[in-house]
């Protein structure tokens, strides 16, 4: 099973980039985040075409999580994060898709800080903390992928003296994400690269993804009991230089049957 994750910053705007990887990549599972799109703007025809069955969770102008299928229909489990100090803002999605909870979420920026936007973000943290907890107290397989809006520690940011002060990246945000994975989560794409340089978004300013001046804050976290069949991970990052593209890259993992 190929899973992958991809922040697609408007899917309407972008929805060519988003078909052509779709047809090249052929994953069989998909999160995306910032649909910017109400629900009633999702394209749902144009990827039935393309062979994917979806479900969304949408937001306009702003935000917005879905998630497609090209092996069996989603069955929704969830819409909206328990516990969302803000839940008019659409940020999680959970589905079952061949034997396999996926938990789709885009974890709020948190900038400026500090003030309402920062403590959101530590709000909303806590509160995926305490939903992924009873994830992995299930025993069920459980994917939890999207767009976190952290980079886990100084090998996950280009040149990481410049990110001190922001809120991907100050200490509260890296230590509530390490005391995720705590609970027993694998992160997917170090676990198999632990000491490769990998990013997963690069700014459209001052030159970023020529000059490789990237972040990785796009994760897949598998649960105890799915982690076993993890075999292959990676960014297709050259998606990043597509004309209109997203700046974000799709981030992707496979798992062994």
């Amino acid at each position: 099973m190929k899973i992958a994750t991809y922040n697609v910053n408007g899917i309407n705007g972008r929805l060519p980039v988003l078909l052509r990887w779709l047809a090249e990549a052929r994953p069989d599972v998909v999160a995306l985040q910032e649909l910017k799109a109400p629900d009633t703007k999702f394209p749902r025809l144009a990827l039935a075409d393309a062979g994917y069955e979806a479900i969304w969770h949408g937001q306009s102008r702003w935000n917005g999580v879905a998630l497609l299928s090209r092996i069996g229909a989603p069955v929704e489990t969830r819409r909206g994060l328990p516990g969302d100090p803000d839940p008019a803002q659409s940020r999680y999605l959970e589905a079952a898709i061949g034997g396999v909870l996926f938990g789709a979420l885009y974890l709020p920026n948190g900038n400026p800080r500090p003030g309402p936007k920062f403590e959101y973000k530590l709000r909303w943290f806590d509160a995926l903390a305490a939903h992924a907890a009873t994830l992995v107290a299930s025993g069920a397989p459980v994917v939890l992928l999207g767009d976190f809006n952290v980079m886990p520690t100084p090998r996950d940011v280009y040149k990481p003296e410049r990110w001190g002060e922001d809120a991907l990246f100050v200490p509260a945000v890296r230590d509530a994400f390490a005391r995720l994975v705590a609970q027993g989560w694998t992160d997917a794409v170090r676990h198999l690269h632990p000491d490769a340089t990998i990013y997963t978004f690069w700014e459209y300013f001052r030159n970023a993804y020529a000059r490789d001046a990237g972040l990785r804050i796009d994760h897949l976290l598998l649960s105890p009991s799915i982690a076993p069949r993890l075999i292959a991970a990676g960014v297709d990052r050259a998606v990043r230089g597509w004309d209109c593209s997203s700046d974000h890259a799709p981030v992707w993992i496979a798992l062994s049957a």
